[in-house]
């Protein structure tokens, strides 16, 4: 077997992971100028607020690029601010996600980070925070257990208690279910503590928000949006984008946020009127930004650049199906290259990528039913389908099925991939 080809395949591979840019190394190695106008409008909303209270909801399709540009926007402010970026996901079990435990998950999360940068607290402060956390979870006895080991740190611990554990989550439901105002209390007197120790306006950013189910997102964000923008400070929530379409949830997200709003679109490679053209004129900005992605993550010797250029194209402009697609190709290779080690200049060719395109249409075609298909041809043939609002629609949506563009209106269009999942069926005919 070829070791150097096989290797350069895997750290290809490895390379094309799809968690998101969030370290500073991996932003060095891999970013690429990307999401400008979304990146500018937070810190505008953030820099500019009077209060140093902003509430902003940050919105966009599942793996367009979100987390990335929070991670960068945190870095971007935290000069100037104490910055608390973390993962709903990484903290609270997704499944059991609700207000009150984001508000509790802000609290554990500014201490975690303070406490990390060695911000002064006065150790009486500290010791008062514990207990406050402990007895209200009713974790008192397994702190005093806890404590008398070496080493530890509450703030982990307790981060594990809440992410594992669903009679902690519970506690913590009971306790602040009627009494969400002392729950913001303490955490207002957190920030104050974190503010004055930091000399720092507090920024927190919550990701990950945007991929709760959508029914759990409504409760969360119009039942008790009140309560999520109680906290005095500066809050960015992330939400799915087919929740926008929900008109008295985003009625209710406008008028709690001052109308502070911020949407991160997908990438058009193609305008609205070149779609059904059977010699499209290409954004090549847009393709351009996709190449020099893939390019500082798949060596030229694997890629070539017009496979590049194909694969970027088959993504619709969505970041993660880039890197899907292309991870897709990359086990391929390396499956192919285990199976026939005499294969030194393997390199990701139009059959390879035709095999990851049928792999990842096999994916979107066993969610789908006979209303799914009505409601994709429809959107194939409008740009819009026949109810924006209807709930099989935004799953759609959510499932990037479908992608909202946007320009001077909003529109939308197929998956390239799920296009020709369409047009192998006889559901549309068309040129792209």
């Amino acid at each position: 077997m070829s070791a150097d080809r096989l290797q350069t395949f895997q750290k290809a591979y490895q390379n094309t992971d799809l968690t998101p840019l969030i370290e500073q190394q991996e932003l060095e190695q891999f970013w690429v100028q990307y999401g400008v106008a979304p990146l500018e409008e937070l810190v505008q909303l953030i820099e500019d607020n009077a209060a140093r209270n902003a509430k902003i909801v940050f919105s966009g399709h599942r793996g367009c690029g979100k987390s990335t540009l929070l991670a960068k926007l945190g870095r971007q402010l935290n000069d100037r601010y104490f910055v608390s970026v973390f993962s709903i996901a990484d903290t609270i079990e997704m499944s059991d996600v609700n207000h009150i435990n984001i508000l509790f998950a802000i609290a554990i999360n500014l201490m975690r980070k303070a406490e990390q940068e060695n911000i002064k607290i006065s150790q009486a402060i500290k010791e008062s925070f514990y207990k406050w956390f402990a007895k209200r979870t009713k974790t008192e006895t397994e702190l005093l257990h806890a404590e008398i080991s070496g080493g530890f740190n509450f703030w982990n611990w307790f981060v594990g208690k809440l992410k594992t554990e669903a009679s902690v989550r519970n506690e913590i439901k009971q306790e602040f279910e009627r009494n969400i105002t002392d729950l913001v209390a303490k955490l207002n007197e957190i920030a104050a503590v974190v503010q004055r120790g930091s000399t720092k306006e507090v920024l927190v950013i919550i990701d990950d928000l945007d991929k709760l189910d959508l029914s759990v997102v409504k409760p969360i964000f119009q039942d008790h949006i009140k309560a999520l923008f109680l906290p005095g400070f500066n809050i960015v929530y992330t939400i799915p984008i087919s929740s926008l379409r929900n008109t008295s949830l985003r009625a209710s997200l406008q008028s709690e946020s001052d109308d502070q709003i911020v949407v991160m679109p997908v990438s058009k490679l193609l305008g609205k009127e070149d779609r059904r053209n059977a010699n499209p004129v290409y954004r090549e900005d847009a393709v351009d930004t996709l190449v020099k992605i893939l390019n500082k993550r798949i060596p030229s010797q694997l890629l070539s650049a017009e496979m590049t250029r194909e694969i970027a194209l088959a993504s619709g402009g969505v970041l993660r199906e880039l890197i899907r697609i292309s991870n897709r190709c990359c086990r391929i290779c390396l499956r192919e290259l285990r199976r026939d080690p005499s294969r030194h200049d393997l390199q990701i060719s139009s059959d390879i990528l035709e095999q990851a395109i049928n792999d990842l249409r096999l994916d979107f075609e066993i969610t789908l039913g006979k209303a799914d298909y009505d409601i994709l041809s429809s959107t194939y043939a409008n740009f819009l389908p026949n109810d924006p609002k209807d709930q099989a629609f935004l799953d759609l949506l959510h499932g990037l099925h479908i992608l909202e563009y946007r320009n001077s209106a909003v529109w939308y269009d197929v998956h390239p991939i799920v296009t020709d999942l369409l047009q192998r069926k006889g559901l549309i005919h068309g040129s792209s």
